[in-house]
């Protein structure tokens, strides 16, 4: 079983830039798509952005131009770069990797502790 952490979450003002990291367990990183989620109070939990096994990259509507997902599969990491943060951001974040390998397709099936992310006006 994957184990992922999440970390680089924090409070910051609006228009500030925060990096979170998701560092996995396990020797194969790089066969899976991996994710970026976020939950905020009383919301229901929402895609953010998804990086896939050969590196494509898709956004939510909302983070998109702002946010920058990438991996670095030597590192067993996953980052999501997040500039012009804004309140709306504020949320839970978590990272995510699909239960099968090499498969676009998959749910979403391990799932980090989540780290903090609090903007402020």
């Amino acid at each position: 079983q994957v184990q992922l952490v999440e970390s680089g979450g924090g409070l910051v003002q609006a228009g500030d830039s925060l990096r979170l990291s998701c560092a996995a367990s396990g020797r194969t990183f790089s066969r899976y798509d991996m994710g970026w989620f976020r939950q905020a109070p009383g919301k229901e939990r929402e895609f953010v952005a998804i990086i896939s096994w050969t590196d494509r990259t898709s956004y939510a509507d909302s983070v998109k131009g702002r946010f920058t997902i990438s991996r670095d599969n030597a590192k067993n990491t996953m980052y999501l770069q997040m500039n012009s943060l804004k309140p709306e951001d504020t949320a839970v974040y978590y990272c995510a990797r699909r239960s099968r390998e090499y498969n676009d397709y998959a749910d979403f099936g391990s799932w980090g502790q989540g780290t903090q992310v609090t903007v402020s006006s």
